[in-house]
């Protein structure tokens, strides 16, 4: 049986551009190309009425992570997430560094809508990092 190396990453959301869009701009990546035969996307939604909004994702320019693909789903988040990501900011920083890059990054993404929701101080095993919750609640770290 050959090894899977390609995945990607499904959120259940509201509003599945909204979040993608989101997701852009903390992670730098892009919206990807439509499928063959169609020039943009709204035409591949004009072709498929039952998909308007429905599905959206974000791709790494580089192609060195995995795709993140946001589907719409009827009910809200109700509990806490059981998968989330961890946005890597501050590798290889410790202490007083470590937090100013957690927190520059907090600011940056709370203009974006983002919510603050909790700073985990380091503890003498792990380092600090700050947990988050995107424009629809789901929670993520900045790590």
């Amino acid at each position: 049986m050959p090894a899977i190396r390609k995945f990607h990453i499904t959120v259940d959301c509201a509003e599945p551009e909204r979040v993608a869009r989101f997701w852009c701009e903390v992670l730098g990546h892009d919206a990807p190309p439509p499928p063959e035969a169609f020039a943009t996307w709204a035409d591949f939604e004009r072709a498929h009425p039952g998909h308007v909004g429905s599905a959206h994702a974000v791709i790494s320019p580089k192609d060195d992570s995995p795709r993140i693909y946001f589907q719409r789903v009827p009910e809200g988040k109700t509990v806490k997430n059981r998968v989330h990501l961890c946005v890597r900011v501050a590798t290889g920083l410790v202490g007083q560094e470590r937090l100013a890059a957690l927190e520059a990054e907090c600011a940056r993404l709370v203009a974006l809508g983002a919510v603050r929701f909790r700073l985990l101080e380091a503890d003498g095993e792990n380092e600090s990092c700050l947990v988050m919750q995107d424009i629809e609640g789901n929670e993520f770290c900045l790590d």
